[in-house]
């Protein structure tokens, strides 16, 4: 049993007291801490201009310099609006979750987790509201449910790892880009802060659950794991190529823009390059065979 597995853990109920001691040190209340300006520039990065879904491609040479500010003004939003809807997910998974039999131990760790979380969301959505006067629907397919099998737990906690991790690689990017402005690289700050610790337990967590999982599997049943968060993780990255996006930035036929981008020679690279921790370890925990994401 899961509950087993993390009793005789010691090192992961190590991990789970500082964590939470962390939280507890570290707290701090969104509600005061953040000063929303009234407005933000327009002529401005809204986004690193190495995250923007066009970097790096052809089609930046077709369009200005407002155009692209404009456009990294509402991949800006839409990156904070993925934000909101990841973690209205992965609330609901984790309260299932908390005070069962199977996570009794790192339900204190929890509480924690889903208060800091619920703040993101708050946070994440009022950036939107204020900036961008509304918030993204979810791409289709985001809240698909996980399948109901043995290994639900084991690909709920690596869905949000992996939707962690790649957040983190953008926050952590642009909490340090000075070209940005300061209430941008404070949300992106703030959020890095408590995310290296939702990370941190987040892989300690999955590497249990899947040992824990495959003394059972069969092999056809560890690819069906592979092959399943192989898309997740494709899923989540094309979701930053969103047409409503580009619509809304003034380009005239979004979904052959989006398709050109998804299609772009950079695209694999980029790819790469944000889940590079991730897929690092998915495969030294033995999830993964490879890093190669274009599964059958």
């Amino acid at each position: 049993m899961v509950s087993d597995l993390i009793e005789a853990n010691e090192r992961f109920r190590g991990i789970l007291d500082r964590l939470s001691t962390k939280s507890i040190e570290d707290y701090y209340n969104p509600y005061r801490v953040f000063e929303w300006p009234e407005t933000l520039p327009e002529n401005m990065w809204w986004m690193s201009p190495d995250l923007t879904s066009t970097h790096g491609s052809e089609v930046v040479r077709d369009l200005g310099e407002e155009q692209l500010h404009r456009l990294s003004k509402y991949e800006s939003v839409n990156f904070y609006s993925l934000n909101v809807h990841g973690i209205r997910e992965l609330l609901i998974e984790v309260t299932r979750r908390i005070h069962t039999t199977d996570f009794e131990a790192p339900s204190e760790f929890f509480h924690h987790f889903i208060g800091e979380e619920n703040e993101h969301m708050w946070f994440f959505a009022e950036f939107c509201s204020r900036y961008g006067h509304k918030i993204y629907k979810q791409p289709r397919g985001g809240n698909a449910s996980v399948p109901a099998s043995e290994a639900e737990s084991l690909l709920v906690f690596a869905r949000i790892l992996i939707f962690e991790e790649l957040v983190d690689y953008y926050n952590a990017k642009m909490a340090q880009d000075t070209g940005l402005h300061d209430t941008i690289r404070q949300v992106n700050r703030i959020h890095h802060q408590d995310e290296s610790r939702h990370i941190a337990f987040g892989r300690e967590l999955v590497a249990i659950l899947f040992d824990d999982f495959r003394v059972g599997a069969s092999e056809e049943e560890l690819r069906n794991v592979e092959r399943y968060l192989k898309r997740y993780v494709s899923y989540s990255f094309e979701s930053l190529f969103n047409p409503q996006v580009y619509r809304d930035a003034g380009i005239e036929d979004p979904l052959e823009f989006r398709s050109t981008l998804l299609n772009s020679p950079t695209r694999h690279e980029f790819e790469q390059r944000v889940f590079r921790k991730p897929l690092s370890y998915l495969v030294k925990t033995g999830i993964f065979r490879d890093k190669n994401l274009h599964v059958a």
